[in-house]
């Protein structure tokens, strides 16, 4: 039943016509039937801003359907690890998991298109991308291919370089280095002598005490500070280049997502969506808070430098042309995605990175 079908048959009963009441019953029953899904999560419940996001798409559910659609957020390893989320719904275990899709980009590299990829797009632009450009759309051709369906269901905005026990001045300071990280840019870091390792968010600390990893990268400030990564390495290196806009997304079985009534299905996107933005402004509001902490209690940071930054650029060009050689579906988004940036980025930097420039400048000279 669509929306307009539903407002004027609320209107005929709110004028009176009561013997259409015995109808409605059965129907509105029909359109809201009780359902109960499990969701895994790849994030610790520890990290409020990340797997919260798993908590308000559940409450937004809920809450929009009169408690009938329930979804219920399990964080990693209470079902399955974090990183074998993918599986647990495309077995059937669960039927939907909160995660970022590039930590699958081992069965395709169309997956880290989803997520980031290295020298990509910043948060807002992945939502122009997703919404209002082909992305969301070639994305979903991709994961029906895989039985799944896909919503963004949050964005961390760019993220930072990482942990390192010793400062990275050159590309020759890269050769041999362990170091955690996700999605495709082990691939176009081992490409520069890195040592790439994929840990969920629990095991990086441990991976440090146990001298099996000499650096990693999480997320930013807020949740490094959460999981403790200062007490394991105290140069906090400056961008994530590998992430500049990093979306979370909501993997759905592909035939639960089919077997929805319509309206749950625009109730479960409203509420990815509404999940997307408020996982991204929490980030803008903890991290600033974070990183004060974090510099008062002794890291150091440190840029990459613009060597270190060309020279990983380079990597990523080269990587992409294997990757579009080997995958036809990671050609396509990656194609799109580009055609988009290049246009993008055109107009950012003409109105946005000015007036961001120059406000930046007051606030380091103490005028805000």
């Amino acid at each position: 039943m669509d929306r307009r079908s539903f407002m004027r048959g609320a209107g005929l009963a709110g004028a009176g016509v009561l013997a259409a009441t015995p109808l409605a019953a059965p129907a509105i029953a029909q359109e809201n039937p009780k359902i109960r899904w499990r969701m895994s999560s790849s994030f610790p419940k520890s990290l409020d801003t990340i797997f919260g996001g798993a908590e308000d798409l559940a409450v937004h559910v809920s809450s929009a359907t009169d408690g009938n659609f329930l979804i219920e957020p399990y964080a990693e390893g209470e079902i399955v690890p974090g990183l074998k989320v993918l599986e647990a719904v495309t077995t059937g275990k669960v039927e939907i998991a909160h995660t970022c899709a590039y930590y699958f980009a081992d069965k395709d590299p169309a997956y880290a298109m989803a997520t980031a990829i290295p020298f990509g797009l910043n948060g807002r632009l992945m939502n122009a991308w997703f919404y209002q450009g082909n992305g969301n759309r070639l994305l979903n051709e991709f994961f029906a291919t895989q039985g799944l369906y896909g919503l963004p269901a949050g964005n961390t905005g760019a993220q930072m370089g990482g942990w390192y026990a010793k400062e990275i001045n050159t590309v020759e300071d890269l050769k041999g280095l362990r170091l955690r990280i996700a999605g495709i840019a082990g691939t176009i870091l081992a490409k520069l002598g890195v040592k790439p390792q994929q840990l969920s968010g629990s095991e990086i600390v441990p991976a440090f005490a146990k001298n099996g990893i000499d650096a990693a990268e999480w997320v930013g400030p807020h949740d490094d500070l959460k999981l403790g990564l200062q007490k394991a390495a105290k140069f906090y290196y400056y961008p994530g280049w590998w992430e500049g806009g990093p979306a979370v997304h909501a993997l759905i079985s592909l035939d639960k997502w089919n077997s929805l009534p319509r309206r749950y299905q625009a109730i479960l996107a409203d509420a990815c969506a509404a999940t997307n933005l408020n996982m991204m402004a929490r980030y803008d509001v903890k991290n600033p808070q974070a990183l004060k902490r974090l510099v008062a209690d002794g890291t150091e940071l440190r840029p990459f430098s613009q060597d270190v930054l060309e020279a990983c650029y380079a990597a990523a060009l080269e990587a992409y042309a294997d990757m579009s050689a080997a995958s036809p579906a990671f050609k396509r988004l990656y194609e799109d995605q580009l055609s988009f940036k290049k246009d993008a980025y055109l107009w950012m930097q003409l109105s946005e990175y000015t007036f961001d420039t120059f406000m930046m400048i007051q606030q380091r000279a103490g005028k805000l």
